[in-house]
């Protein structure tokens, strides 16, 4: 099934329509200057952003772009269930992950859209119907008894 997650900065999108897609603030810390009533339908999930640590490594320089985004990959794989409200979202329709960073297509938004888009595909290969699924098992039924 093809998924449409689009990227975007909050800041756009609080002044444009969502049309039908669900829009999601996906940053761990709220957007300078950003009241919470501004927000409208934007729902705020920062469970599947980088971590502090992550995020200030990158900002510091200690870390390269490289690094960050090889570690955030890392991050979301040893979180799966973080992803799980943005997956579901992208079932329903469209999907905009928000951000307040200044260029969100050279953010972690793009390690996040892959991650979706992935987490996606394996869970759809798995319940397509392709695999063979288990006999049925009756143990738990009592026998019947004959005559």
């Amino acid at each position: 099934m093809p998924y449409i997650i689009t990227l975007n900065r909050v800041y756009d999108a609080i002044h444009a329509s969502s049309g039908k897609a669900a829009r999601v603030l996906t940053d761990r810390l709220w957007p300078r200057g950003l009241r919470k009533e501004a927000l409208g339908d934007i729902q705020w999930l920062h469970e599947a952003s980088p971590t502090p640590e992550l995020r200030k490594g990158l900002h510091k320089g200690d870390i390269s772009p490289e690094q960050f985004q090889r570690r955030y990959q890392q991050q979301l794989e040893q979180d799966p269930d973080a992803l799980l409200p943005l997956m579901t979202l992208a079932r329903k329709g469209e999907l905009q992950l928000l951000s307040a960073a200044h260029d969100p297509h050279t953010s972690y938004l793009t390690v996040l859209k892959q991650a979706v888009l992935t987490a996606l595909a394996n869970e759809d290969r798995i319940h397509d119907a392709r695999e063979p699924s288990s006999p049925v098992c009756y143990a738990h039924l009592p026998r019947e008894e004959k005559e």
